[in-house]
């Protein structure tokens, strides 16, 4: 007899609006607070904490203690795959969040989504791929990359030839939950960020999933992108909750 998912079970949980706010807060990766995901879902701590313990026997999230502290954050990237997919079904709507201080403005602006780059610059980059018929928007949520971006990936010390496709294809659309636009997942994305970061063009942060673009960086993507500061804030990021 062979096992099957326990897909109701997992449904279950996600159904609930309240779990499906706070597992929403957490699509970008990074890891929160009980109390901070309350108010994401717009309930008490002691509410919170009952759907968090939920959450964490369904295998959904997973726990990071430090100190006294303990941080959430969604257990495996097949989580947030699932959400997208499910979010991209049906309408959308804004996670309540508090007011962007000015770490937050960071993960907003550039971060890492997992393995790849995600915010403002991510988006911002992933569109002017586009616009220059490097990508193309593919089925099933893919990108595909035209010959003229192989040459352009190379050309920057990218082979694509050398990049082994995952599950969904070499390069993949991931929908960024702060700026609600697509960025470039999967291996290549992962490459890419790779490459930028080895190139000095991009440092990720010690502390956080925050990146930084360098001043050795903008002069590069705008040099093989056409990519300006101006460009990048462009990118219209979703209206905050009150």
């Amino acid at each position: 007899m062979h096992a099957q998912p326990n897909l109701s079970a997992t449904a279950f949980l996600i159904a609930d609006a309240a779990r499906a706010s706070m597992l929403m807060a957490l699509v970008d990766g990074r890891a929160l607070p009980a109390g901070e995901l309350a108010y994401a879902a717009g309930v008490t701590a002691q509410t919170a904490s009952s759907h968090l313990a939920k959450l964490l026997d369904g295998g959904l999230v997973a726990v990071e203690k430090q100190g006294r502290h303990r941080y959430y954050r969604l257990a495996n990237p097949h989580v947030a795959v699932a959400l997208e997919s499910l979010a991209s079904i049906g309408t959308q709507r804004v996670v309540r969040r508090k007011s962007l201080g000015r770490e937050a403005g960071k993960l907003r602006f550039a971060r890492c989504c997992y393995d790849h780059l995600a915010g403002q610059a991510g988006v911002a980059i992933t569109q002017h791929l586009m616009q220059r018929g490097f990508l193309s928007a593919a089925d099933d949520k893919r990108f595909e990359v035209t010959p003229a971006g192989a040459a352009w990936f190379c050309k920057l010390g990218l082979d694509i030839a050398a990049v082994k496709p995952g599950r969904h294809g070499i390069a993949r659309q991931c929908l960024d939950w702060s700026e609600r636009q697509h960025h470039l997942a999967g291996p290549l994305g992962v490459g890419f960020l790779d490459l930028l970061c080895a190139k000095g063009w991009l440092r990720r942060a010690d502390t956080s999933r925050a990146v930084q673009i360098t001043q050795e960086g903008w002069v590069g993507l705008r040099d093989h992108l056409g990519l300006t500061p101006e460009s990048i804030e462009r990118c219209a990021p979703v209206a905050e909750c009150p």
